[in-house]
């Protein structure tokens, strides 16, 4: 018995609305990412992550929860456990994912900070401040919650007097240059991908990795965004040869992760036929969104490597100046 799609809904709506994220997590574990980078607190450009990366080992967890939920007499009592919820926060008890987990999403905002530098970039975070964007409870059509937290995050923006916020994100992207202007009269914010800024600015690789990669695509990315070529360009620049699937740029095939917290088993199908595009072009695969990634991981098994954009490029910029042949 599937868990009742509309007290599912309405649980991520009433945490988003309550405490700021459809899946709150301890502050410290969102902010770890930053250990050792010394940044500054806010300023005119800020690195903004929107703690998309760093809540999918919560969201992992909470999926298979889901999964085992649907499969016992439980899955009945979702409209009760939407109550207790509004006093406490069930995510914190159901969720708890291992440092190790933890860290390989800390790693690619981590990656991103590091990029940017070496190009030359120069950038804030706001830290704790750094909130969710909201972007799937916009995907599930829940307006007036996402209208009042798209102003409280567009308030943090203007306390901290920031202009330009580079992100690491399709989705942040997309809410925060495209959906927010909707919601919020006289917005002003530029916003930009830091695969974006990369591309413009150049992120000074100092080896080529040898070999082919097949390039998966953002949905949100390519259709809504026009991010197509800067992933191209930076893969190119890093000595990779691209490989394109059947579906790819603005007709790219979906990962499955935006059905994954509804439906989970859906999702896994999705990203299995995407796995199987992947690999007939490449036997490894790089994607630029943690869904992506996440879900594609975890279809792919032995059959195709997946990794981060960020690691790619991140290797690139590693090693002698010149060094060619570097490992994939």
């Amino acid at each position: 018995m599937p868990l009742a799609t509309s007290d599912t809904i309405a649980i991520l709506a009433d945490n988003l609305r309550l405490r700021k994220s459809v899946l709150p997590i301890p502050a410290a574990n969102a902010i770890r990412w930053t250990e050792g980078l010394h940044l500054r607190r806010g300023g005119d450009t800020v690195l903004y992550t929107g703690q998309m990366y760093q809540l999918i080992p919560y969201i992992e967890q909470l999926v298979a929860a889901e999964e085992r939920l649907g499969d016992s007499f439980l899955a009945g009592f979702t409209g009760f456990g939407r109550q207790v919820n509004r006093v406490l926060n069930l995510a914190g008890f159901m969720a708890h994912p291992s440092s190790a987990e933890r860290s390989v999403y800390d790693r690619i905002p981590h990656n991103v900070a590091l990029l940017l530098r070496r190009a030359g970039v120069d950038f804030g975070s706001l830290f704790e401040d750094d909130l969710y964007s909201g972007a799937l409870i916009y995907d599930l059509g829940v307006d007036e919650v996402l209208a009042a937290h798209a102003r409280t995050v567009y308030e943090v923006f203007q306390k901290y007097e920031v202009k330009e916020v580079i992100t690491i994100d399709p989705h942040t992207t997309n809410m925060l240059r495209s959906v927010y202007p909707t919601f919020i009269p006289g917005y002003e914010l530029k916003v930009r991908s830091y695969l974006e800024v990369l591309a413009e600015r150049g992120f000074g690789p100092t080896r080529r990795l040898a070999g082919e990669v097949a390039i998966h695509d953002s949905c949100v990315f390519a259709r809504y965004e026009g991010v197509v070529d800067a992933p191209r360009q930076l893969l190119d620049q890093a000595g990779l040869t691209v490989r394109e699937p059947a579906h790819s740029g603005i007709m790219t095939w979906c990962c499955g992760g935006p059905a994954e917290s509804l439906f989970p088993r859906r999702a896994a199908e999705q990203a299995a036929r995407r796995v199987g595009e992947l690999r007939a072009v490449a036997g490894r695969a790089v994607t630029m969104c943690p869904l992506c990634f996440v879900n594609l991981e975890k279809a792919a098994e032995d059959v195709i490597a997946i990794e981060d954009i960020s690691d790619y490029l991140l290797r690139a910029c590693e090693g002698p100046e010149g060094e060619s042949d570097g490992q994939l």
